[in-house]
């Protein structure tokens, strides 16, 4: 038996736990954990640039034992008139997991699923599940729990932030979003995240912070695979940078960044390689994550 991780409005809050503490485990001993998928063979299928998604779920499948094949965005016959749902009848009965990052909405990947091989959704329109998760890893890491940790996240309202608000209000955190005018969360995700036991709060600027923060996280403003209309859109940005006198009112608080970083816009330089930040620590849980929402998937 098999599962997919499309949305993680598909889990249980107990399993959104349960992948991030193995995350940590892992990353205690990446390279040391049982070949657990020996025999299996994963396809990652990206349709968009990836560097660390990409690269995790690959050396995660090797390090957990299973053989791996690629396809970037012109190798399968999608390009050429099949049906997805062709395709998808086909890889399922070929591999036994299939790993797809796309510009498309969540529906897409839903096509995949149901055909025998496990799907992961590696980052889609609407949502990026394995971001939060190795998010929710980090910060477990460095905290040892997320329960009342606050977290106040500046920038768009994409697909991190939204995995974000769908994860950790969940496991009692507290989020407090600044999204500029236009950019911001739909009411839906705003309202699914109201499920869980944290609190949930969406303004559109940068008056009456939150007096205390544990964390500071922001994204690029221009998020992979996606273009803004508005050829002035920078203008609304600017105030969400997070700079040095932001993080100044947050002494204490440790900087987030899902990368790539585009320094001197989203965030100084300053910020990205001060000492607050744990950025790079971040990524590194991509694999630990990856490894761990594998196993999840493949644990029956």
């Amino acid at each position: 038996m098999t599962r997919d991780l499309i949305s993680l409005l598909d889990l249980a809050d107990a399993d959104i736990e349960a992948i991030a503490r193995r995350g940590v485990e892992i990353a205690a001993d990446p390279a040391g954990q049982s070949q657990s998928l020996r025999g299996r063979v994963i396809g990652v299928y990206f349709s968009k640039t990836s560097t660390r998604t990409r690269t995790a779920f690959s050396v995660g499948s090797l390090r957990l034992g299973a053989q791996v094949v690629t396809y970037g965005p012109g190798d399968l016959q999608i390009n050429t008139g099949e049906s997805p749902e062709d395709t998808a009848r086909v890889l399922g009965g070929m591999l036994d997991g299939l790993v797809v990052r796309t510009a498309g909405a969540q529906a897409e990947l839903r096509t995949f699923a149901g055909h025998g091989a496990a799907v992961v959704n590696a980052m889609s329109a609407e949502e990026h599940p394995t971001q939060a998760l190795a998010d929710l890893s980090t910060l477990m890491a460095r905290f040892g729990g997320v329960k009342d940790l606050r977290v106040l996240y500046v920038g768009e309202g994409n697909n991190t932030a939204a995995a974000l608000t769908l994860a950790l209000p969940r496991l009692g955190g507290e989020l407090h979003l600044r999204t500029p005018l236009g950019y911001g969360l739909p009411p839906e995700v705003l309202a699914a995240a109201g499920r869980g036991g944290g609190r949930v709060e969406q303004r559109h600027d940068m008056a009456d912070l939150p007096d205390k923060v544990d964390v500071v996280y922001t994204t690029r403003w221009q998020t992979t695979g996606t273009s803004k209309a508005d050829p002035r859109w920078r203008l609304g940005f600017e105030p969400f940078r997070v700079d040095e006198a932001l993080m100044a009112g947050y002494p204490d608080a440790l900087f987030l960044h899902d990368l790539p970083a585009h320094r001197g816009e989203e965030v100084t330089a300053g910020v990205l390689d001060g000492p607050a930040s744990v950025a790079f620590e971040q990524a590194q849980h991509k694999l630990h994550s990856a490894m761990a929402v594998l196993e999840w998937c493949f644990a029956g």
